[in-house]
C-alpha cells in the first residue's frame, strides 16, 4: 500500500486511502518530476526520468546527454577568480614597492637608463607573478573540486564514486551516515534515514525522512508544502545524520533549493570587516575605543595589503622579511646620504643601488611557482592539498595515527572462516574474485579454531553457489539467516557484462558473498526467486520468505547492528544481530550448540573468546552473530520497538572471521616512515589480536620483542578501554605511546592526539567517518580518505588521499619535505646574494673619487641583472630540484624555525660575506694593485677617459659576482655534501656533471648565465652606457678566475667543517633500527656482543630501550672529500 499525505485546511496531514493512491500513481512529465517530485510516487518519478531499473542506473550515453542539457551540478560564481585582485597582489608587497620607489626616484632625477631598467624589472616581476598566481589559483580550484563533496552513484549497473559536480538529474545515488547530499533528490528507498537541514531550513534537529510518503497533487494544495515538510525529499548541502537511503536526483546546480537562495542573494554586497568597538558593562564606549577600533581596522587592511595577515605561515614570514628588508634598504640609503652630499645626483643613484641590492625581487614569483608545482606533483602521487599550510607542515610530521581498514589494508574483505558451535568450522578457499560466490569451495571441519588440529582438510559443503547441507541442517540455517538478513549489502551478477559485483559496506559485502555461496542471498530471502521491479516494501512479493520489520543501524557506540524480520512461512518474528564479539556476548544469555540451546555460562564464554583469539591471531577480523524470537507484542510495535529491548536475551549462533589483506606497499611505506624519524600508530576498531597481526605484518609492531622491557610490551598494544581509563598523567608516564590501539572509539583518537601534543610531537591523523572530524581538526595535519571518507571528514581535513592508501601519506611527506628543502635552498641562494651586494656597496662607500663622492663597485643595472637573471632563473631551477636521497632518512624539520634554521642563517652570512670579500678584493686589485689607483670623476653616471680603470674594475667585479651567483645555485643543492660528490653512482671525476645534469633547467640557467657575461661586458653601448662598465683586460681575467676558484674552495672548506661539526655534535641524528628491521634475521648473542662492542668504540650507547643505535650518514651516503 502506498501512503499518501496531503495538507488540509488545518495544516495537518490527511492520509489518503490506497485506492486513491493508485489513482494518483499515473504517468507524469519530466518537468513535473524535476519541479515537484515530492507530490508523486517514486515509481512515477523514476519512470518520468527514464529509469527502468534503479539497480542499473543511467547509461553513458544518457549521462553525456543530460550533462549538456542541465550543465554541471554547481552554483554559479562559486569559484570565480578575480584577475584584478591577482594583479593587485603583484604590486601590493614590500619587495615590489621598493622597486617602484627606486624607479620613481631614478626617473625623478632623470636617470633614464636606471629608471627604465627598474621599470622593466617591475614589469617582468608583475607579469610573471600574475600568470603564475593565476595558474596556481586555477590549479587550487581544480584541486578543491577534486576534494569537494562526492556522490556514490549507480551507473551502468556499477556503484562508483564521482565528484558531486558530475551528478545529473536521473542519477541513482546512495546516501549513508556522514554524507553530504550532492543534489536535490526524491527518496526511493530508506531505512532510519535522517538529515540535518539546518543550512537550508534553520531546523536545529535532524529531520526523519520516509520514502513511501507522497504529498498529494496540485488540486489538493501540495504546492503549499514547505521545503522542511517534504519528508520524501533530500536537499543539497544537507548532511545525513542517521541511516541510509537510495534516491533519484531531481535537481542540480542552480535548480536546487540552495541554488534558488544563491540566485536571490547574487550580487549582494559583502559585509565590510570592521573591528568592533569595545564597550563597558553598561554598553558604552569612550572616544578612545572608537579610535582604537578604527586604527585596528586600518592596520588589518594594511596588513592584508602587505601580506602579513593572509597566506600560509611561510608566506607571512616572507612578507615580514620583505618589510624588514625594506627597512634595511631605507637605512642603507640613509647611510649612503650621510657619507656623501645629500643633493648630488650621483649620491641618489648610489642610494638607489644600495636599497635595491637588499631586495630579492624574484622571491615572490619563485615561491608561487614552487607552491603551484608542489600541489600539482601531489596530485600525481594521489594526494589532494586542500590547505596550502599543510604543504609546509608535512615535512614536520613526527607521528602518523592511521586507520587499518582500507588504508594499511586493501579494504576488500573476504570471509576466510566461520565457526558455528552447532555444526563445526567452515573454511573458504582462496579466489581471485572476492564477490564471485561461484568460485572456490566451502569445507567444514569438526575441529574448533582453537584446536591444535584446526586447519586440516574437511568435507566440501558448498560450491558453485549452492549447498545441499543447508537444506538438511536447521541450526546452520539459523546462522545463515542472520548472516544474510542482518546485512545491507547486495551481491549480484550484472545483466550486461555478466560480472559479479557488490554494493554496500566491504565487511557486509564479504558476508553476503559468503551466504550466496550457499544459495542463501538476502535478495532471494526477501524478494523471492523472481523479485518484482517495483514494490513498496522488500518482501511484498508472494515468493519472499522473509519480510523486514525494522532496522537498527550499526552504531560506533555499541559496535553492533540489529534487524527484526517476520518469517512469512512460519509466521514467527525474529530479532537478529551482528557486531563486535564482546558487545554481542553482552546481549546474549544462551548459545546454540549441537545439543540444542544452552545457557551462556562463563566457561562457554571463555570457549567463545578462545576461538575468537585463535581466529584473530591469524589476522582475521571476527564478528559474532546472534538471534532471538520476538513476541507478538514486540513485533506489533514495528519500528517503535526500542533498540535496547531488541538487543537483549539473544542466543549466540557463531563467529565469522574476515580477512582484509595488507596492501603490498604498506610494509615498505611503514619502513620508510621509520627511517624518516616518523612513528606510525594504528588506531582501529578491530579486535586486538587482528590489529596486532596486521601491525606485525606491515612492520608497525616488531616481530621480535625479546629486547623490550615488560612495560614497553604492555603499552605497545592496548585496547581503547585500557587507554581511556588512564589519566593524562598516567599516559604521560608510559615509556612509549601505544603503537596499536584496538577497539578504538572517536574520543580515543582525540586523547591520542592530545597525548602526542603533550610530548611535543607533530601529529597527522587519518579519518573517514563523521566521528573522526574532531580528531582530524585537532591534529596538526588531518588526512581524509577520498574514496571511503565521508564529506564531513573531508571538510575537516587538510589533505585528501584519492586512493585511501597509507603509502600515499609517505609520498605526501616526501613531497612536502622536497618542496620545503627547495624553498630553503632558493631563499638561501637569493638572500646570500643580497647580503653580498649590500656589503659590497656599503663597504664601497670608502672608494671616493676626486670630487669626494663614493664610487660604486657595482652599478644599479648590474645589481638588477644579478637579482633578476643570474639569481631569479637559477632560483626557479632550485624550486624544481628532485628530492635528495636522504630526504626520508633524516628527522622531521623543526617548525619553530621553519626555513630560517640557525644553520641556514649562518650559511647565509658566510656565503654572503665571502662573496662580498672576493668582489671587493677583485675591484681593489684591478684599481690599486695593477691599475693607476685613480677613481676618476663623475664615474657613477657616465663614461669619460678618467673612468677607464673604474669601469674595468667594475666589469671584473660584475663578472665574479655573476659567476659566484651561478655557482652558488649548484652549491646549495646540498647544503652539506661537496658539490663534487653530492650523490653516488659515477666516477669521482664525473660525479659533479651527473649531479648537475639531473636538473636540466638549472643546468642550462647556469651555463647560459655563465656565458652571458661576455656580451654584456664587450658589446659597445650596452657595456659603458647601460651597465656602466668595460670589459676587463686579458691579465684581469686571471684575477676573475682566481677569485672564482677561491670562492668554490671556500664553500667546500665550509661544508667540510660543517660535516665534521655535525658528526661530533649530533649523534641523535643516527637511525634507530629495530633488530628485525636489518633484514638479516635475529642476530645471535655473539653477533649482538660484537655489534655492541663496535658501537661503544665509536662513542655511541650500544643499547637503549631495547633498540640499538648505528652510525648514520650526516646527509645521504656520505663520502667526505678532502
Amino acid at each position: 500500500m502506498i501512503t499518501i499525505k496531503v495538507p488540509t485546511d488545518s495544516n495537518r496531514f490527511e492520509i489518503i486511502t490506497s485506492s486513491a493512491a493508485k489513482d494518483i500513481n499515473t504517468e507524469i512529465s519530466v518537468v513535473d518530476a524535476l519541479t515537484g517530485a515530492w507530490k508523486f510516487p517514486r515509481g512515477s518519478v523514476l519512470k518520468a526520468l527514464g529509469i527502468d531499473d534503479p539497480e542499473h542506473g543511467l547509461n553513458n550515453s544518457e549521462i553525456s546527454t543530460r550533462k549538456q542539457e542541465y550543465g554541471p551540478n554547481q552554483l554559479e560564481g562559486g569559484d570565480e577568480i578575480s584577475i584584478l585582485k591577482i594583479m593587485l597582489n603583484q604590486v601590493a608587497n614590500a619587495m615590489t614597492l621598493v622597486l617602484i620607489l627606486a624607479m620613481a626616484v631614478s626617473l625623478g632625477i632623470k636617470s633614464w637608463i636606471e629608471g627604465g631598467v627598474i621599470a622593466g624589472v617591475v614589469a617582468i616581476n608583475v607579469i610573471v607573478g600574475f600568470f603564475q598566481e593565476l595558474s596556481a589559483e586555477k590549479t587550487m580550484n581544480s584541486l578543491r573540486s577534486l576534494a569537494s563533496p562526492t556522490a556514490r552513484v549507480i551507473r551502468n549497473g556499477y556503484g562508483e564514486t564521482i565528484p558531486a559536480a558530475d551528478v545529473v538529474p536521473g542519477d541513482i545515488i546512495e546516501l549513508t551516515t556522514g554524507d553530504t547530499v550532492p543534489a536535490d533528490c526524491r527518496l526511493i528507498d530508506s531505512m532510519n534515514f535522517e538529515t540535518d537541514e539546518a543550512l537550508l531550513t534553520g531546523e536545529s534537529l535532524p529531520v526523519a525522512k520516509d520514502h513511501s510518503l507522497v504529498f498529494g497533487s496540485d488540486e489538493k494544495g501540495a504546492d503549499e508544502v514547505g521545503v522542511g515538510d517534504r519528508l520524501n525529499m533530500a536537499y543539497t548541502s544537507s548532511t545525513v545524520s542517521k541511516g541510509r537511503a537510495t534516491a533519484v536526483v531531481t535537481g542540480t546546480g542552480m535548480n536546487t533549493e540552495i541554488g534558488k537562495i544563491a540566485d536571490a542573494l547574487r550580487g549582494a554586497a559583502k559585509a565590510q570587516k570592521i573591528r568592533q568597538v569595545k564597550k563597558n558593562a553598561y554598553g558604552k564606549a569612550g572616544p578612545h575605543r572608537y579610535v582604537q577600533a578604527g586604527a585596528l581596522t586600518v592596520w588589518d587592511k594594511v596588513g592584508n595589503f602587505l601580506g602579513l595577515n593572509k597566506g600560509t605561515p611561510l608566506q607571512r614570514k616572507l612578507s615580514l622579511l620583505a618589510i624588514i628588508l625594506f627597512g634595511i634598504a631605507v637605512l642603507f640609503a640613509v647611510i649612503v646620504f650621510l657619507s656623501n652630499n645629500w643633493t648630488d645626483t650621483e649620491v641618489i643613484i648610489y642610494a638607489v643601488a644600495t636599497g635595491v641590492s637588499m631586495i630579492p625581487a624574484s622571491l615572490t614569483a619563485v615561491l608561487t611557482i614552487t607552491m603551484s608545482m608542489g600541489s600539482r606533483a601531489m596530485v600525481k602521487r594521489h594526494v589532494i592539498v586542500r590547505k596550502l599550510e599543510s604543504l609546509e607542515a608535512l615535512g614536520a610530521i613526527t607521528d602518523i595515527c592511521s586507520d587499518k581498514t582500507g588504508t594499511l589494508t586493501q579494504g576488500k574483505m573476504v570471509v576466510r572462516k566461520a565457526w558455528v558451535p552447532a555444526t563445526g568450522t567452515y573454511t573458504v578457499s582462496e579466489t581471485n574474485e572476492p564477490f564471485n560466490p561461484t568460485l572456490g569451495e566451502v569445507s567444514v571441519s569438526g575441529e574448533e579454531p582453537r584446536s591444535a588440529l584446526a586447519g586440516g582438510e574437511g568435507q566440501v559443503v558448498a560450491s558453485d553457489g549452492t549447498s545441499e547441507k543447508l537444506k538438511q541442517d536447521e541450526k546452520l540455517k539459523d546462522f545463515m539467516n542472520v548472516a544474510s538478513l542482518c546485512n545491507l549489502a547486495n551481491v549480484f551478477k550484472d545483466k550486461e557484462n555478466g560480472e559479479w559485483t557488490a554494493h554496500g559496506d566491504p565487511t557486509e559485502c564479504a558476508i553476503q558473498t559468503y551466504v550466496t555461496r550457499f544459495g542463501w542471498a538476502r535478495s532471494k530471502l526477501t524478494k523471492g526467486d523472481e523479485s518484482s521491479d517495483e514494490s513498496e516494501k522488500p518482501g511484498s512479493g508472494s515468493s519472499a520468505s522473509w519480510t523486514q520489520i525494522a532496522e537498527y543501524p550499526f552504531d560506533s557506540g555499541v559496535k553492533r547492528m540489529a534487524v527484526t524480520y517476520t518469517n512469512n512461512i512460519t509466521g514467527r518474528n525474529y530479532a537478529m544481530m551482528k557486531g563486535a564479539v564482546e558487545r554481542v556476548l553482552d546481549a546474549c544469555q544462551t548459545a546454540q550448540t549441537s545439543e540444542g540451546v544452552v545457557d551462556l555460562t562463563e566457561d562457554f564464554q571463555q570457549r567463545i573468546l578462545e576461538n575468537m583469539e585463535a581466529l584473530a591471531s591469524g589476522g582475521l577480523r571476527v564478528l559474532a552473530l546472534a538471534h532471538r524470537e520476538l513476541s507478538e507484542s514486540e513485533a506489533d510495535k514495528g519500528t517503535e520497538l526500542e533498540r535496547e529491548k531488541v538487543e537483549a536475551q539473544m542466543t549466540f549462533l557463531g563467529l565469522v572471521g574476515l580477512y582484509d589483506p595488507p596492501r603490498p606497499e604498506s610494509e615498505g611505506a611503514v619502513k620508510m616512515c621509520k627511517a624518516a624519524g616518523i612513528e606510525v600508530h594504528m588506531l582501529t576498531g578491530d579486535h586486538p589480536g587482528t590489529a596486532k597481526a596486521i601491525a606485525k605484518e606491515v612492520g608497525i609492531v616488531p616481530k621480535d620483542t625479546k629486547m623490550y622491557s615488560e612495560k614497553e610490551l604492555q603499552s605497545m598494544v592496548m585496547t581503547a578501554a585500557q587507554f581511556d581509563k588512564l589519566s593524562d598523567d598516567q599516559i604521560d608516564l608510559l615509556p612509549q605511546l601505544p603503537l596499536v590501539i584496538a577497539r578504538c572509539a572517536p574520543q580515543t583518537k582525540v586523547r591520542m592526539i592530545e597525548a602526542l601534543h603533550r610530548r611535543g610531537k607533530f601529529a597527522a591523523m587519518t579519518g573517514d567517518g563523521v566521528n573522526d572530524s574532531p580528531s582530524l581538526k585537532m591534529s596538526d595535519v588531518g588526512i581524509a580518505m577520498g574514496q571511503a571518507g565521508s564529506d564531513v571528514a573531508k571538510d575537516a581535513s587538510d589533505i585528501v588521499l584519492t586512493d585511501d592508501n597509507f603509502a600515499s601519506i609517505g609520498n605526501a611527506i616526501e613531497e612536502g619535505r622536497r618542496m620545503f628543502d627547495n624553498i630553503s635552498k632558493f631563499v638561501l641562494h637569493l638572500l646570500a646574494q643580497n647580503v653580498a651586494q649590500a656589503a659590497v656597496l656599503l663597504i664601497g662607500l670608502a672608494f671616493k673619487d676626486d670630487s669626494g663622492l663614493s664610487v660604486f663597485p657595482l652599478s644599479p643595472v648590474e645589481i638588477l641583472y644579478v637579482i633578476m637573471v643570474t639569481s631569479g632563473f637559477p632560483a626557479m631551477g632550485l624550486g624544481m630540484e628532485k628530492a635528495a636521497k636522504d630526504v626520508m632518512s633524516r628527522p622531521p624539520h623543526n617548525l619553530k624555525y621553519g626555513i630560517f634554521t640557525p644553520e641556514m642563517m649562518v650559511d647565509l652570512l658566510v656565503y654572503g660575506f665571502w662573496m662580498a670579500a672576493l668582489c671587493l678584493a677583485t675591484f681593489t686589485l684591478v684599481v690599486f694593485k695593477w691599475g693607476n689607483g685613480e677613481l676618476g670623476f663623475d664615474c657613477n653616471s657616465s663614461y669619460n677617459p678618467t673612468c677607464d680603470v673604474v669601469f674595468r674594475a667594475r666589469g671584473a667585479t660584475f663578472a665574479v659576482i655573476t659567476w659566484f651567483s651561478l655557482i652558488l645555485a649548484w652549491e646549495v643543492v646540498n647544503v652539506r655534501r661537496s658539490f663534487f660528490n653530492m650523490n653516488d653512482g659515477a666516477k669521482w671525476y664525473s660525479q659533479w656533471f651527473v649531479d648537475t645534469w639531473r636538473n636540466k633547467f638549472l643546468f642550462f640557467c647556469v651555463i647560459l648565465g655563465f656565458f652571458s657575461v661576455f656580451p654584456i661586458l664587450y658589446i659597445p653601448g650596452l657595456n659603458r652606457v647601460v651597465f656602466l662598465h668595460s670589459g676587463p683586460d686579458g691579465w684581469e681575467w686571471g684575477i676573475i678566475f682566481v677569485a672564482t676558484f677561491l670562492f668554490v674552495g671556500g664553500i667546500e672548506v665550509w661544508k667540510w667543517a660543517k660535516r665534521v661539526y655535525y658528526r661530533r655534535t649530533q649523534p641523535h641524528n643516527s637511525k634507530l633500527v629495530d633488530e628485525e628491521a636489518s633484514g638479516s634475521g635475529i642476530p645471535t648473542p655473539s653477533e649482538k656482543f660484537e655489534e655492541e662492542k663496535e658501537t661503544e668504540q665509536k662513542g655511541f650507547k650500544s643499547v637503549k630501550n631495547g633498540k640499538r643505535f648505528i652510525q648514520s650518514r650526516t646527509m645521504d651516503s656520505e663520502k667526505t672529500m678532502a
